[in-house]
């Protein structure tokens, strides 16, 4: 008990105060609720990077197509070897003089080459075998040379074509070996040509295509159908083989041949087939001459 300052006793007072049922529930009940709704929204955020993650920027990768032909620099490329690797040592003039067009600044005007005392040497063929774009217009051409006297060679040259449209040389060229190159690739299984009707429609049809007979060709080719045969004409021997193309549209025919001055060949061609009306027919031999 306690006293006023008196020293009276003095009885504390209590006051009551009222509170609806369901209000004393909620506060009581209030931090569970806020627990359960944190887990429940963890949950959904859960599910919802389950089912459909975020996707940051899309980043597209860039299609790295090979930079455009250059017919006029695989054209000055070739000329170049042709006119480096002939020489005549009776007339060195005019093998210096062949080249003198290809001449600059850092490059002699005969391109750098000097021929011995006595020979001489020919060009048979030149041709580009592989290219290596530098960029900014500048090709590096390994071009393969056969000549008479000193066989098959390899030469590397390098041509830039300027903002005006000249072709030049950048630098002096380079005698390689030849690109890299492995053995034939083995044939990719495939399933034999079982039909019989099929097989005697191709062997008539590559007969009749090989020795250009298109009278009796047209009666195995589909409407539409445009072939082009040899530009001489040759003798089926036999069929090796007739198999399907994976895609079952064409059938892969291993034949052997033989010209008219008797060479042998093992070919092989693709025709192309269809069934109509209960009969195959030829849509196509090898290739599109339209194309």
């Amino acid at each position: 008990m306690s006293r006023n300052t008196q020293g009276v006793p003095v009885n504390p007072a209590v006051t009551v105060t009222s509170h609806a049922l369901w209000q004393i529930r909620v506060v009581r009940e209030l931090p569970r609720y806020l627990l359960a709704a944190v887990a429940i929204a963890g949950l959904a955020a859960s599910a919802r990077f389950a089912i459909a993650p975020p996707r940051g920027p899309q980043v597209v990768a860039a299609q790295h197509e090979p930079p455009p032909r250059d017919p006029g620099a695989e054209g000055f490329a070739t000329l170049f070897a042709r006119r480096y690797l002939s020489w005549n040592a009776s007339n060195p003039e005019s093998s210096g003089g062949a080249l003198e067009p290809f001449g600059g600044p850092g490059i002699e005007a005969g391109g750098g080459i000097t021929p011995p005392a006595v020979g001489e040497e020919h060009v048979e063929w030149a041709e580009i075998v592989q290219e290596r774009n530098e960029g900014g217009g500048q090709h590096v051409f390994t071009v393969a040379v056969q000549t008479d006297t000193a066989g098959l060679l390899y030469l590397t040259v390098n041509v830039a074509r300027a903002a005006s449209g000249e072709l030049q040389l950048v630098s002096y060229p380079a005698l390689v070996g030849a690109p890299s190159a492995g053995p034939a690739r083995s044939p990719a299984r495939l399933v034999e040509v079982a039909d019989k009707g099929l097989a005697t429609v191709i062997e008539r049809g590559l007969r009749n295509y090989l020795g250009d007979v298109p009278g009796d060709l047209a009666a195995d080719l589909a409407s539409g159908a445009r072939v082009s045969p040899p530009t001489q004409a040759l003798s089926l021997e036999s069929i090796e083989r007739l198999d399907w193309s994976s895609d079952r549209s064409s059938v892969l025919a291993v034949v052997r041949a033989q010209d008219r001055r008797g060479v042998r060949y093992t070919l092989a061609y693709e025709l192309e087939v269809i069934r109509a009306q209960g009969r195959w027919e030829i849509a196509a031999v090898e290739m599109d001459p339209g194309a």
